[in-house]
């Protein structure tokens, strides 16, 4: 069969194995991501579909996997059936619109953190200074402190959401991009700011709880019975 199909390619991120979408109900995540990669396996003898991740996905995978104790069955399919490939970071052209929209983006973020920080400190000035010097046994001391350590908390999560939410904040997420153009193929993710970089770099891409489905599809399309069936 897979001789007469013309090979298409995915690259995959981690985001796809650990999201809660490829789970069918209560299924545990470690039955998730064997049932995916056994359709992975089936999709590359059947159909010439291949997957790949860069070596720095396939780290940062296996040590989140690892994390959830995951059976080292899943690894072994996983290094079997999924091509770990280093992108090819000299010979692949960015064009230069991409890099401007980046740099034009990053700008505007960074302004969007000093906004942040800027009403965290209003808010902590609104604080009574004088309570935590006379708060020594009545509990006072304590309470401010925690006021403190809560605005201290939420402008950690505001900072982190204005700048790296929906953006590429990370080298493997740049492998992933740089690689999937490389080989001109679809990007596989859950991660909203690949989603919208793989817009910018003209790459297909599948969200990651739609790609098991995506994949069964294919194979009940070509008259291939799926083992669940």
């Amino acid at each position: 069969m897979q001789g007469d199909l013309p090979r298409q390619r995915f690259v995959l991120d981690t985001s796809l194995f650990i999201t809660e979408e490829i789970r069918r109900d209560d299924e545990p995540l470690e039955d998730a991501v064997i049932r995916l990669l056994d359709l992975i396996a089936t999709a590359r003898l059947e159909l010439n579909i291949s997957c790949y991740v860069p070596p720095s996905i396939h780290d940062e995978l296996g040590t989140m996997l690892r994390e959830r104790d995951v059976d080292e069955v899943a690894f072994s399919r996983l290094d079997t059936w999924v091509v770990r490939k280093s992108p090819d970071r000299y010979g692949v052209t960015i064009p230069a619109n991409v890099v401007y929209n980046f740099i034009d983006e990053m700008s505007d973020r960074v302004d969007r953190g000093l906004r942040v920080s800027e009403e965290a400190i209003r808010e902590v000035e609104q604080l009574d200074p004088e309570a935590l010097a006379r708060g020594s046994g009545d509990g006072e001391q304590e309470e401010y402190m925690t006021d403190a350590d809560r605005v201290l908390s939420n402008m950690r999560d505001k900072y982190r959401r204005a700048l790296r939410r929906g953006v590429l904040d990370s080298r493997e997420d740049f492998d992933l991009l740089i690689l999937a153009r490389e080989l001109d193929a679809g990007v596989v993710t859950e991660d909203r700011g690949i989603i919208s970089w793989a817009d910018e770099f003209g790459l297909r891409y599948v969200r990651g709880g739609q790609f098991p489905t995506l994949l069964e599809e294919y194979l009940r399309a070509s008259g291939i019975a799926d083992d669940e069936e």
